[in-house]
């Protein structure tokens, strides 16, 4: 199905993992992305990538990466507290893929568009009503997205994850191995008891490329869920003894998040999040599991173990 790829965004946790999957493959790809360095970093070894240095953001630099590639994937990540640039840039990928004559746009993103759950498993079907400034961006990026397949530009499709962890992933659970491996305390957004679930990042990259290579996928969104339900105590005790520490946490709530708002623009940012940690939202994807029957989701246990593992080694 794809004779060659582009990864807008290569150089993130997401693009890395498609990539490795498409060279495993052996389809010849591209990663896009602002830095040429570490691109040739993460790609310069294998055999079918390319490594091309753009601004995405900018239509030129992204009509001229989007250039002789009949699939795109895009999985382009911005700082937290500029998420306004997420439709601009989906429009500019947009237009650039229509004019380059791409064929294929997968946009992958996360749960936010859905706002608070309505059923205690939230399939593709799930209504979206963002609750969140930030839902609301990553909806009208999804809608930009959807549109444009609409209009018969190309053919186009959206994988929804929910948070991630793993090698070269910066996310909520990031901090939790740096605490855990420094021995320090660990910061929880939101109630410590609450439900939830992380996706091992290296899944993704063959699902997100399977999703890619098949025309019958294309025209709605697939959601790729964890491996199942994790309480945040859970996850956190699980990772402190993994590293052989002893747990030690504590949880934010939204008046200190406020109050650290006032001097950190990031912390300014969480305040709306915190839904997610008190209505979390979980994914049904039983529709992807149909689909290509055979899913390989690692377990919390082997996951942590292996991001330990990387992070001991240097990363």
């Amino acid at each position: 199905m794809m004779e060659k790829v582009a990864i807008f965004g290569a150089a993130g946790p997401i693009g890395r993992y498609v990539g490795m999957d498409l060279d495993r493959r052996g389809v010849p790809f591209r990663a896009v992305g602002r830095t040429a360095g570490k691109l040739a970093a993460a790609f310069g070894k294998m055999p079918h990538a390319e490594v091309i240095a753009a601004d995405l953001s900018d239509l030129g630099g992204a009509t001229q990466a989007a250039r002789g590639v009949d699939t795109i994937v895009y999985a382009v990540g911005v700082p937290y507290t500029e998420f306004q640039l997420h439709p601009q840039m989906m429009r500019v990928a947009v237009d650039a893929a229509a004019a380059a004559g791409v064929q294929r746009v997968v946009l992958v993103t996360g749960i936010y568009s859905y706002g608070i759950p309505q059923t205690k498993k939230v399939a593709e079907t799930h209504p979206r009503v963002p609750v969140s400034v930030k839902g609301q961006l990553r909806k009208e990026q999804e809608d930009i997205l959807m549109a444009a397949g609409e209009r018969g530009l190309f053919k186009s499709l959206v994988v929804r994850l929910p948070d991630f962890y793993g090698p070269y992933t910066h996310s909520l659970a990031s901090f939790i191995f740096d605490a855990a491996l420094a021995g320090k305390t660990a910061n929880w957004l939101g109630p410590i008891g609450s439900l939830h679930e992380f996706v091992f990042v290296p899944d993704a990259g063959p699902v997100i490329a399977e999703l890619a290579a098949r025309d019958d996928c294309y025209g709605e969104a697939w959601n790729f869920a964890g491996p199942g339900e994790i309480s945040a105590l859970a996850f956190i005790q699980k990772i402190y003894q993994a590293a052989g520490r002893e747990p030690k946490f504590r949880s934010t709530g939204r008046t200190l998040l406020r109050m650290l708002g006032w001097f950190n623009p990031l912390m300014r940012e969480l305040p709306e999040m915190l839904y997610l940690q008190e209505t979390p939202v979980m994914l049904d994807d039983e529709k992807l599991r149909r689909k290509l029957e055979q899913v390989h989701k690692t377990s919390y246990d082997e996951g942590i173990k292996l991001t330990l593992d990387w992070m001991r080694a240097g990363r």
